[in-house]
């Protein structure tokens, strides 16, 4: 099997117990041959391989195996984190059965040393062999994991009690800690696994919404297939309450329906033929017919999935740090075990206190924490933002987001709507003036031509023959009318054909129709804002970034148009390859910009920008110049995003702190020997379950 088609590969991975694990496995696949990249995700157990499209799959796989661990590709199935918490259960379960009498006997009876010998062994190398195991293949690619440190303290422990049983040496047997610690450290990560779970539930859910299978025309009949068995140009069949298997356009029938799982919008859109339908959206109560259009990976439900995964499986900057630490963290607490065992038999000489506390100091250190505190929140608002129809291409875009002081918007087509309508017209004779400028526009695409024939319509005002018509490309129109030749164009054409105009602009486009060099009047023009938009501009101003308008347009139109949404910094007349320049400007005054625009006439200024926020994308997400992609025309969801990303970076700085200041007091406490293996164990497990538990609140704030 040979990956011809893509050069990234993604993988689900199974049997990582921390980040060094990560690491490890990053070691193994980058020394394959031909493989560019590779990142593991300890939080979501996935792997993502940048590779040369002659490396073959199975080298892939088999290097994983090799470093101890299995792994998958993720197109083979996405429910393998229900799995893991079942799969860690059991383990947990069997361990607890075979550990709690070496408890109870603490407290309540005596059991003889050999019953206790048989049931830590049990423990320890039946149900505790998959530390060996992993800590084996981690020494084995040069790194080294937390399942090194439960193995060495664990095998310590039951070692020096199996040397006591053996000798009948009249001291303490630790046989119960040995036990408990391995117990409570697959209790610690069942317990982890479901709320890694709960943390990736979102994409879990949406490839959910897709149906398995579909009623498509073959052959003049009506069959049910696989969904994976549809191919572009098949006709298929949505009936009432069904959701649509893959994109498509429709050929018959009309219905409403519910594209709230991918865009956020709870309104059901009405759908009729020649309209487009996509993956997983639920159909209301009538029937469609549908021609396929995109099917499988290139979907937009496929698309959404793969840009939340890459947003998930990408690294923060501000994780970089923990990185580094994760990175010597086991050699440095292999040595502060080895120091707390030393100073101890210095101090005291009972070998016994020196063996617990330095397995004490082995088990409390936790690596794990380090390494989800970021991966875990950056999982859970990527899968939130997606709710909401707000996709991150990566995680560097949630960081910086919230770094904002200042948002630039487009004003046409992203404040406003993008069309323009009448509404005034100012002449001696308004109706005949309507008539004459209805006529001309009559073959116009241009906007403005819509808003004039849209107005004309409503006023009901006759149509006019025109003859000898022509456009003059970004000035005007002129033509013929009854014998009389007529001229429509911009106020700046108009003096620059002698023609004299008393007509005042207030902030609004004008249009002048002439004759000769007769002004007979004009059409006042206005963009429309958008709905919410001074509403959304109040929200981003109080979360402390100033709005920034940009336009084309000249300076007394984009006055009056920033005053209506609330902005009071603004800028007009800039050409549309200047709206980079004046970002760059923007940013030279020490400031973190945003872009707010459409993704493909402002692609160079959300390239420019430090954060680009194109809005509307709808089906076309995958905008390269923009980091952040908007699925609806909801101004809205620009403070939205900027809530959801300070909130995501509170919650990252919150874990952060919580897995420094625990590592940082729990090993000297261990050290100076003020806790006992098992409540270290205990300690360790609530850790790495504590920063998953805070990811998943993010959810309540948003």
């Amino acid at each position: 099997m040979k990956n011809h088609h893509k050069n990234t590969l993604k993988l689900n991975i199974q049997g990582m117990s921390c980040v060094s694990c990560a690491s490890g496995i990053e070691k193994a696949l980058s020394s394959v041959e031909g493989v560019k990249e590779a990142r593991v995700n300890f939080a979501n157990s996935t792997a993502s391989v940048v590779l040369d499209e002659e490396v073959e799959t199975a080298r892939i796989l088999e290097a994983v195996s090799r470093a101890g661990y299995q792994a998958s590709l993720s197109g083979e199935g996405h429910h393998h984190h229900f799995s893991e918490p079942k799969a860690a259960f059991k383990r947990f379960v069997l361990s607890a059965l075979f550990s709690f009498p070496l408890f109870l006997q603490m407290f309540m009876f005596h059991l003889p040393g050999w019953i206790q010998c048989l049931l830590a062994t049990i423990v320890q190398f039946g149900l505790g062999s998959r530390f060996y195991r992993s800590s084996y293949y981690s020494l084995k690619v040069g790194s080294a994991n937390m399942d090194v440190l439960i193995a060495l303290g664990t095998t310590a422990a039951y070692s020096f009690s199996l040397v006591v049983l053996l000798t009948g040496a009249d001291q303490h047997l630790y046989f119960e800690s040995s036990a408990m610690i391995i117990t409570l450290v697959l209790m610690g990560q069942w317990l982890e696994a479901v709320s890694k779970g709960r943390a990736s539930e979102a994409i879990e859910k949406l490839l959910d919404l897709q149906p398995k299978t579909a009623r498509v025309k073959r052959d003049g009949e009506w069959i049910e297939i696989s969904v994976k068995e549809i191919v572009p140009e098949d006709i298929f069949q949505v009936r009432p309450g069904e959701n649509v298997p893959v994109d498509g356009e429709v050929i018959e029938g009309s219905s409403s329906v519910n594209e709230s799982m991918l865009t956020g919008e709870s309104m059901p859109v009405e759908k009729k033929e020649h309209d487009l339908v996509y993956a997983a959206t639920q159909n209301g109560n009538g029937t469609l017919k549908v021609c396929a259009t995109k099917v499988g990976s290139e979907t937009v439900l496929a698309g959404i999935v793969q840009l939340v995964e890459h947003a998930q499986n990408s690294r923060a900057p501000i994780q970089r740090l923990a990185d580094q630490v994760s990175e010597v963290f086991v050699p440095a607490v292999l040595a502060i075990s080895l120091a707390t065992f030393a100073g101890w038999m210095f101090w005291s000489g009972a070998i016994h206190e020196a063996v617990i506390h330095a397995v004490a100091v082995l088990v409390i250190a936790c690596p794990c924490a380090l390494g989800l505190a970021t991966p875990t929140v950056i999982m859970v608002a990527s899968g939130e933002g997606a709710k909401k129809g707000i996709l991150f291409r990566d995680a560097e875009a949630l960081e910086v987001a919230q770094k904002m002081k200042r948002i630039a918007f487009d004003k046409t087509g992203t404040l406003t709507k993008g069309q323009p309508r009448v509404i005034d017209v100012i002449s001696e004779d308004p109706k005949r003036l309507l008539e004459i400028a209805n006529a001309l526009e009559e073959a116009s695409e241009h906007p403005l031509g819509e808003a004039v024939r849209a107005f004309a319509k409503e006023e009901g005002v006759k149509k006019c023959e025109v003859k000898r018509f022509e456009a003059i490309p970004g000035k005007g129109l002129q033509g013929e009318i009854e014998g009389v030749k007529y001229t429509l164009g911009s106020l700046s054409f108009a003096a620059d054909s002698g023609v004299e105009v008393k007509c005042e602009s207030n902030g609004n486009t004008i249009a002048v129709v002439w004759r000769g060099k007769q002004a007979l009047g004009c059409l006042a023009f206005q963009d429309v804002l958008r709905e919410h938009a001074a509403e959304a501009i109040e929200k981003i101003s109080a979360l402390g970034v100033a709005p920034v308008m940009i336009t084309g347009d000249h300076q007394k139109t984009a006055e009056a148009i920033a005053k209506e949404a609330g902005i009071w910094e603004f800028y007009g007349d800039i050409l549309p390859d200047q709206k980079a320049l004046k970002i760059n400007e923007l940013k030279k005054q020490g400031h973190i910009v945003g872009m707010v625009g459409d993704g493909i006439n402002d692609a160079p200024a959300l390239a420019a920008a430090d954060v680009g926020i194109a809005m509307g994308t709808g089906s076309d997400i995958a905008i390269e110049a923009a980091g952040v992609s908007l699925m609806r025309e909801d101004l809205r969801l620009v403070p939205e995003m900027i809530h959801l990303s300070k909130e995501t970076f509170k919650k990252i700085k919150q874990n952060l702190f919580f897995a420094f200041f625990y590592n940082c007091i729990g090993i000297p406490l261990a050290a100076m020997g003020l806790l006992n293996p098992m409540v270290a164990a205990l300690a360790m497990s609530l850790s790495s379950l504590s920063v998953v538990s805070n990811a998943l609140l993010l959810k309540k704030n948003l």
